[in-house]
């Protein structure tokens, strides 16, 4: 963190051509600095799960049959 801290321009820079860019903390990682683009492309959310849905193939079919498993309950130790 402490070169992470010293170099932020160079990390930022990094993170823009090369991609995301790791920081470590005592050897275990605690953030990432992504590229603005990065992040827009992570975090867009263009449609909900609504439209998502209206749009599958199976949408509005109302003769949809899901089997189920009728063998017996398996065994548990407890």
């Amino acid at each position: 963190m402490q070169q992470a801290k010293a170099s932020l321009s160079e990390l930022v820079k990094r993170a823009a051509s090369r991609g995301p860019q790791t920081i470590t903390l005592h050897g275990r990682a605690v953030a990432v600095v992504l590229s603005r683009e990065d992040f827009e492309r992570l975090s867009s959310n263009s449609r909900s799960l609504v439209d998502f849905m209206r749009e599958s193939p199976l949408h509005g079919l109302d003769d949809l049959e899901f089997p189920r498993d009728r063998g017996p309950a398996r065994e548990v130790a407890l």
